[in-house]
């Protein structure tokens, strides 16, 4: 549907503009910018370009803080957490997956989220039986897109073993296996599903990781999304990176960027644990950085080396993972606040030419983030998707003069939700600070849980 918003600051790729119009067509693709008609009384406060979450299991939404307390090992970490995950996910059917995902979607876009990345690997029944329709839990995910309005990129996972050794999957991990011909048949089963999804529906793939898929199957995924995104697991663990110098003789990133054609359409998620080298070939692949600071932290990951990185001008989106947390102004902040606490300096991913530090991240993060789900978005211009966030200026931390202290006190001080509207690819999907549907969304949420707990 098209449309049109006036707005008393716009942050463009040239800089603030005062008293602007944004508008769109059918397509949701903006097609005029400029002080024409504008609005004083229906402006909205400060423009912004929308950010894609791009990485995110949906369904762990659900599981918030049911793997914070201390194991009986006394010592807990990525791997004592997945175990936690596995039992969880003998318990969720479509119906939860799908309510699920709506609640997250929506609050993804309260936070500031305009388009979200699904890397969905729960494709079976509990156990591992496949589904009559191979593409049922996908399309779960389109639906709860449908209902929230969010841009979605689905990138259907091929998880093939447990193990560089090709050990066969454990029991928490049945629901995610497909052989590379069970995998072919899942993607067609998705694309087919996919074709009554708007018209800024991306599809991609993502082999899981080095540890789950194998040549043939990196082939595979390459094979069925030839122009898409692709989106992989690599070095988040040292356990893992230890496990796949052993078996393949190189560390993981710097095994892709040797064997595989890394380029702008691939994003590594999590790149925790790279080397110097790892760190300037990734930079000059053109390939985005997945970073997720928020579940990183809270699974005790590492701190990715981004001041390095970006110095080697480097790309870089955030995604709210394992949704622990569901706030893009929080990945925004934590990403800088690990590397303070890393190299004991401040206002750290910034530089010289734009100063502020919020704004700098933002505009990387919104850039950086749609080139790695495959959508033309991430700036306000024409020509690019209308994925705009309104931020309330009529509040005491963002009432500033200068719209860069509006974007620094959002990241870095605000305690509310200062996002008032969020249109996605022109859809008006929040308004007046809550989401469109926020009543039958959070309704079934909360059936959704109750029928967890008793499970549980």
């Amino acid at each position: 549907m098209a449309g049109e918003i006036s707005a008393r600051q716009v942050l463009t790729p040239g800089g603030w503009r005062a008293n602007q119009v944004v508008g769109w067509d059918d397509t949701g693709t903006i097609t005029y910018f400029g002080d024409d008609g504008f609005n004083a009384a229906r402006a909205v406060g400060t423009l912004i370009p929308g950010l894609a979450n791009l990485h995110t299991h949906s369904f762990q939404r659900a599981m918030a803080g049911l793997a914070e307390t201390r194991g009986p090992s006394g010592s807990d970490d990525f791997w004592s957490w997945r175990q936690v995950m596995y039992r969880f996910l003998d318990i969720l059917t479509p119906d939860h997956i799908e309510a699920i995902a709506a609640q997250v979607q929506m609050d993804m876009a309260l936070a500031g989220f305009t388009a979200s990345a699904e890397f969905h690997y729960l494709h079976h029944q509990p156990g591992g039986e496949h589904f009559g329709d191979a593409a049922e839990t996908s399309q779960r995910i389109l639906a709860a897109s449908e209902t929230s309005g969010i841009g979605l990129t689905h990138l259907p996972v091929l998880y093939s073993y447990g193990g560089l050794d090709k050990r066969a999957l454990n029991k928490g991990q049945s629901r995610f296996g497909c052989s590379p011909n069970e995998f072919e048949t899942l993607y067609a089963a998705i694309d087919d599903a996919a074709a009554q999804m708007p018209a800024d529906f991306r599809l991609g793939v993502a082999p899981h990781s080095l540890r789950a898929v194998d040549g043939e199957g990196l082939g595979v995924c390459l094979d069925l999304c030839p122009a898409g995104p692709i989106h992989i697991h690599a070095a988040e663990q040292v356990k893992e990176i230890e496990e796949v110098e052993a078996a393949l003789g190189a560390r993981p990133v710097r095994w892709l960027l040797d064997n595989m054609s890394v380029d702008d359409r691939w994003c590594l998620i999590h790149a925790t644990h790279i080397d110097e080298g790892e760190t300037s070939g990734l930079a000059r692949s053109g390939a985005v950085a997945g970073l997720c600071p928020t579940t990183e932290a809270n699974l005790g990951d590492g701190i990715f080396p981004a001041s390095d990185f970006l110095v080697a001008g480097g790309r870089f989106g955030v995604g709210s993972d394992s949704n622990i947390r569901i706030s893009a102004a929080e990945e925004l902040r934590m990403l800088e606040v690990s590397q303070r606490l890393a190299l004991r300096q401040r206002a750290v991913l910034t530089d010289n030419e734009t100063r502020s530090n919020g704004r700098n991240l933002l505009e990387r993060a919104a850039s950086g983030g749609a080139q790695a789900i495959g959508r033309k978005a991430g700036t306000i211009e024409a020509g690019q998707l209308a994925d705009l966030v309104a931020l309330r200026d009529d509040i005491p931390f963002l009432d500033w003069s200068d719209p860069d202290q509006r974007i620094d006190s959002w990241v870095f001080g605000m305690e509310g939700n200062p996002v008032s509207d969020v249109w996605s690819a022109g859809r008006h999907i929040v308004t007046g600070g809550d989401h469109i549907r926020a009543g039958e969304i959070r309704r079934k949420f909360a059936a959704t849980m109750a029928e967890l707990r008793s499970a549980l």
